[in-house]
Protein backbone atom coordinates (compact mmCIF):
# COMPACT_ATOMS: atom_id res chain seq x y z
CA UNK A 1 0.00 0.00 0.00
CA UNK A 2 1.72 3.15 -0.97
CA UNK A 3 2.09 5.75 1.84
CA UNK A 4 -0.15 8.85 2.00
CA UNK A 5 1.03 12.21 3.02
CA UNK A 6 -0.67 15.44 4.33
CA UNK A 7 -0.68 18.22 2.09
CA UNK A 8 1.25 20.42 4.46
CA UNK A 9 3.99 17.73 4.14
CA UNK A 10 3.74 18.24 0.51
CA UNK A 11 3.52 21.56 0.68
CA UNK A 12 6.73 21.85 3.04
CA UNK A 13 8.58 19.56 0.91
CA UNK A 14 7.95 21.55 -2.61
CA UNK A 15 8.59 24.67 -0.57
CA UNK A 16 12.42 23.58 0.65
CA UNK A 17 13.03 22.62 -3.07
CA UNK A 18 11.43 26.07 -4.95
CA UNK A 19 11.61 28.36 -2.32
CA UNK A 20 14.98 27.68 -0.42
CA UNK A 21 16.73 26.02 -3.44
CA UNK A 22 17.65 22.56 -2.05
CA UNK A 23 18.03 19.68 -4.32
CA UNK A 24 14.95 17.41 -5.06
CA UNK A 25 17.38 14.14 -4.09
CA UNK A 26 18.62 16.06 -0.98
CA UNK A 27 14.86 16.77 0.36
CA UNK A 28 13.83 13.32 -0.61
CA UNK A 29 16.87 11.92 1.74
CA UNK A 30 16.12 14.25 4.68
CA UNK A 31 12.52 13.62 4.18
CA UNK A 32 12.18 9.79 3.50
CA UNK A 33 10.58 10.76 0.25
CA UNK A 34 10.45 8.66 -2.53
CA UNK A 35 12.52 10.93 -5.47
CA UNK A 36 10.38 10.32 -8.08
CA UNK A 37 7.28 11.51 -5.86
CA UNK A 38 8.84 14.68 -4.59
CA UNK A 39 9.73 15.36 -8.24
CA UNK A 40 6.11 14.79 -9.49
CA UNK A 41 5.09 17.19 -6.53
CA UNK A 42 7.23 19.99 -7.93
CA UNK A 43 6.50 19.54 -11.24
CA UNK A 44 3.08 19.66 -10.39
CA UNK A 45 3.48 23.02 -7.93
CA UNK A 46 5.26 24.33 -10.64
CA UNK A 47 2.63 23.76 -13.44
CA UNK A 48 0.24 25.86 -11.42
CA UNK A 49 2.46 28.53 -10.75
CA UNK A 50 2.84 31.38 -13.39
CA UNK A 51 4.50 34.60 -13.85
CA UNK A 52 1.05 36.47 -14.40
CA UNK A 53 -2.33 35.11 -15.32
CA UNK A 54 -3.12 39.07 -16.18
CA UNK A 55 -2.75 39.65 -19.76
CA UNK A 56 -1.18 43.09 -20.32
CA UNK A 57 -3.56 44.39 -22.87
CA UNK A 58 -6.88 44.29 -20.85
CA UNK A 59 -8.07 48.09 -19.95
CA UNK A 60 -6.83 49.84 -16.95
CA UNK A 61 -9.59 49.61 -14.61
CA UNK A 62 -10.45 45.66 -15.38
CA UNK A 63 -6.85 44.74 -15.37
CA UNK A 64 -6.14 46.56 -11.84
CA UNK A 65 -9.02 44.18 -10.43
CA UNK A 66 -7.35 41.31 -11.79
CA UNK A 67 -4.18 41.97 -10.56
CA UNK A 68 -5.79 42.52 -7.04
CA UNK A 69 -7.48 38.95 -7.66
CA UNK A 70 -4.00 37.62 -8.42
CA UNK A 71 -2.36 39.87 -5.67
CA UNK A 72 -5.04 37.79 -3.52
CA UNK A 73 -4.26 34.03 -4.50
CA UNK A 74 -0.18 35.30 -4.30
CA UNK A 75 -0.70 36.03 -0.52
CA UNK A 76 -2.74 33.19 0.20
CA UNK A 77 -0.15 30.85 -1.38
CA UNK A 78 2.54 32.83 0.71
CA UNK A 79 0.67 32.16 3.95
CA UNK A 80 0.08 28.25 2.68
CA UNK A 81 4.00 28.02 2.36
CA UNK A 82 4.61 30.11 5.85
CA UNK A 83 2.50 27.52 7.66
CA UNK A 84 4.22 25.04 5.64
CA UNK A 85 7.71 26.00 6.90
CA UNK A 86 6.48 26.70 11.06
CA UNK A 87 5.20 22.56 10.29
CA UNK A 88 8.63 21.53 9.74
CA UNK A 89 10.52 23.95 11.99
CA UNK A 90 8.39 21.94 14.77
CA UNK A 91 9.54 18.80 13.52
CA UNK A 92 13.17 19.36 13.52
CA UNK A 93 12.86 20.62 17.64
Amino acid sequence: MPKVYSDEFKQGAVEQVIVQRHTISSVAKRLGVNYHTLREWVVAARSRSTVSTVPADLPLEQRVRELEKECARLRMERDILKKATAYFAKEHL
